[in-house]
């Protein structure tokens, strides 16, 4: 698999957004080739941060989320066309946002901080989300960031108050006789009430439809949503989900994820809080979200725990990895980068590791936690959602690799960890960031770090 043209322009990229020096596998600082010199770009403001990028893979054009900007950028970094998002007129205690009624609360010039860019092929538009107005989204047509629509009617146009650009992810499910669906997963920031954690929403074709970002299937009692109980708040009251990555692959669709949860460490009588990484999966096809499990994830090296996911990566094997893994050269591989310990989220350690995790054996765990669960076997095991003691019900059933849940034993924990590969570790420039392809049926990894540095 040679690396395609967008591909190379990507790396490009990124090697200059985070690139100051390349480092040999010695750690030596090597000085960059002076007749490859690298292409930057400057945004227009001082205030106007870069928050996401994505790259359009059949043009290699690029497509930056920044604060109250959105640009389109050739593959040498000339700016093509810029759309403005901000600042307007808000107040973040406005639920709903005074664009839809009369706001109390005083309102004052706020930037829009870009939240989540998404390529949508099929209809040829980006989906832009910022943090204005609690959250709402412009579908801009990709050719010339036309404005094509601007849902804020409803209130599920309102995505999340949270202001970090890392707080929302989205993942576009494509199919070609009907509307695509668009998973996203965001923090709620003690809005449970207001906002679910994850959803599932329509994708229409047109974009000014009525329908567009409403959930896929919504009635009295059932929803595609997860929604966090607000007395899980009295147990931890800054709880949130944290979305680092997503993905589909195969019938579901992934979120990497980092949490809060309480625990007893051994010999004490009170309870302390520590961070937990967990993967969740959900079927692409699964309206009432009854397919809904979660497992923990995390990596160790002599001795050295490393829980604090920080960055992830779906790539597939390759011939060469596949052999040592003992899996195809097709099959998906997650490369991540983990920090030291559990403990400090917000102010991680910069002892690092990079770890690779085969997805089909995080499935074959899933799958084995719900035979067990069907045939009756422990609790459902999900402590955030205040479950944690309902048994499981058995159910004569088969359960095959593609079961999408019914609406008993849901939504589901996997209380035992999935442990990865760790194959590279760094002291003290955390690792931050990480991207990985094969070239040549050769893995080769990518990894940003805390200090600007590129590794290959």
């Amino acid at each position: 698999a040679v690396m395609s043209p967008a591909m190379w322009k990507w790396t490009c990229l990124v090697s200059h957004l985070l690139l100051s020096a390349t480092v040999s596998p010695l750690g030596r600082q090597q000085p960059l080739h002076p007749k490859r010199p690298f292409v930057s770009f400057t945004g227009e403001q001082a205030e106007g941060n870069f928050n996401h990028l994505v790259v359009d893979e059949r043009t290699g054009h690029i497509y930056l989320g920044a604060v109250n900007r959105i640009y389109k950028l050739s593959s040498d970094l000339k700016v093509l066309v810029t759309h403005q998002t901000g600042p307007d007129e808000d107040n973040p205690k406005c639920y709903p946002p005074r664009i839809v009624q009369t706001c109390n609360e005083p309102l004052t010039p706020t930037n829009n901080i870009n939240k989540m860019l998404l390529i949508d092929y099929k209809e040829n538009r980006l989906i832009a989300c910022g943090s204005l107005y609690q959250g709402i989204c412009k579908l801009l047509r990709l050719d010339d960031l036309f404005k094509l629509g601007e849902p804020f009617h409803k209130k599920e146009h309102y995505l999340s108050g949270v202001n970090e650009s890392g707080s929302v992810f989205g993942v576009i499910v494509s199919y070609s006789n009907m509307d695509d669906k668009l998973f996203i997963a965001t923090a709620v920031d003690g809005k449970p009430e207001y906002f679910p954690t994850i959803s599932s929403r329509k994708l229409t074709k047109n974009s000014e439809a009525d329908g567009m970002f409403a959930y896929v299937f919504h009635d009295e009692f059932v929803a595609s949503m997860i929604k966090i109980p607000s007395d899980t708040f009295t147990i931890i009251p800054d709880f949130d989900i944290y979305y680092i990555y997503g993905f589909s692959s195969g019938n579901f669709v992934y979120f990497l994820t980092l949490q809060p949860e309480m625990i007893s460490p051994p010999g004490s009588t009170t309870k302390e809080q520590v961070y937990t990484s967990k993967l969740v999966r959900l079927c692409k096809e699964d309206t009432a979200f009854n397919s809904y499990v979660e497992v923990p994830i995390g990596c160790e090296k002599n001795g050295v725990e490393y829980r604090l996911l920080q960055a992830a990566y779906l790539s597939k094997a390759g011939a060469i990895l596949a052999r040592s893994l003992g899996v195809g050269p097709e099959d998906d591989i997650l490369f991540t980068v983990f920090s030291k310990g559990q403990k400090r989220k917000m102010k991680s350690l910069d002892e690092s590791a990079l770890c690779i995790f085969v997805l089909k054996k995080i499935n074959d765990r899933i799958k084995d936690r719900l035979q067990s669960c069907y045939r009756g076997e422990g609790t459902l095991d999900l402590a955030w959602l205040k479950v944690k003691d309902i048994p499981c019900s058995s159910a004569l059933l088969t359960i095959d690799d593609n079961f999408c849940g019914l609406d008993m034993n849901a939504p589901l924990g996997v209380s035992s960890m999935v442990r990865g590969l760790p194959i590279y570790t760094e002291d003290r420039d955390r690792m931050t960031s990480v991207i990985a392809y094969v070239y040549k049926n050769h893995s080769l990894a990518f990894v940003g770090t805390k200090s600007g540095k590129l590794k290959k």
